[in-house]
């Protein structure tokens, strides 16, 4: 899809659908909300949508940004302590590890 044939109207609604669909546990969405829509929103001429178009893009960004902390953390204490859960971490576990347990 290109961006540059969209009125300027589909392409509030594009990003706002995005904005929301990163709600439903698909921070991909925010990341593709933000790549694709950055210049949109901070490069170029001002328009009337514009203003909305970048408080999503913002949005989407820390939407992000906290999904990404929050995993990151997760992945970080599972990984850590995994062993020392012992059954519990062996119920979260897709895939039992080899080693110590």
């Amino acid at each position: 899809m290109n961006l540059e044939r969209m009125p300027n109207e589909e392409k509030l609604s594009l990003c706002r659908r995005y904005y929301l669909g990163g709600f439903a546990f698909l921070p991909f969405l925010w990341l593709v909300n933000v790549l694709w829509f950055f210049k949109e929103a901070f490069l170029k001429p001002a328009y009337t949508e514009q203003q909305q178009i970048k408080s999503y893009i913002k949005k989407s960004a820390m939407g992000l940004i906290v999904w990404v902390a929050v995993l990151t953390t997760w992945i970080t204490i599972f990984q850590h302590f995994r062993a020392r859960w012992g059954e519990v971490g062996d119920y979260l576990s897709f895939t039992i590890p080899l080693g110590t347990s």
